[in-house]
């Protein structure tokens, strides 16, 4: 009887986390049973800023956007080299059993699967719920804010939540995850932790059953 890989969680690394903090926490993330999955970051921004003015179709500016994942994943993933790059789950999986960790360029899986409609309410959130859900993993979304709140950080009378229902989070207009994902967590009857990325021991304290120190502020979204 062969033995059962296992992806035990899928880390969503921010692009706002690019480079410096995305590479740390990808280097650190070895030997984790985890799969990366980047953000497009700037990149993706920038296919937003253009699309205000010039109004391009739907489906291109989400696609583009998703390219944008791509660029930042190859990128990251020189830079890593516990890492390689997996183009499918099966190529996540096999990567994974070599003992490495599998970052996802999502591009090809996502126009093959297509289970989104084209919109910029999808983001590399909602992708990387899609992705642990296929898998039955895990999810971490890992931001450069410490989680979710009331309303920006910045502004006055800000308050941090530590613990949310995807339902609640319905009724917010925006917050550091996009708009899709708590529809998402419902449907797929998943948690979802959303932390701080720029501390990689935070992250790696919530996937590591060896290390017990919570003493940090983190979300944890209830979606079943």
């Amino acid at each position: 009887m062969g033995v059962i890989i296992i992806i035990k969680q899928v880390v969503k690394i921010g692009g706002s986390l690019f480079p410096d903090y995305a590479i740390r926490l990808a280097q650190k993330l070895e030997n984790t049973d985890s799969l990366i999955i980047l953000g497009g970051g700037e990149f993706a921004n920038l296919i937003r800023k253009y699309d205000s003015s010039q109004n391009f179709s739907e489906e291109v500016t989400h696609f583009t956007a998703i390219d944008c994942m791509d660029i930042i994943a190859k990128l990251v993933n020189d830079k890593v080299s516990s890492a390689k790059l997996a183009f499918t789950i099966e190529d996540a999986l096999t990567i994974s059993d070599d003992g490495f960790t599998p970052i996802f360029v999502v591009s090809d899986f996502l126009r093959k699967e297509d289970p989104f409609e084209c919109s910029w309410d999808v983001t590399s959130d909602s992708i990387a719920a899609y992705v642990s859900h296929c898998l039955n993993a895990n999810l971490l979304i890992v931001t450069n804010v410490n989680g979710i709140y009331t309303r920006e950080p910045s502004e006055e009378g800000s308050k941090f939540i530590s613990k949310i229902d995807a339902k609640k989070l319905l009724t917010f207009e925006e917050s550091s995850i996009d708009i899709m994902l708590p529809s998402l967590l419902i449907e797929f009857g998943t948690n979802c932790y959303v932390v701080n990325g720029m501390y990689p021991e935070r992250v790696l304290s919530l996937i590591d059953d060896n290390i017990n120190d919570y003493n940090f502020d983190y979300t944890l979204i209830i979606g079943d």
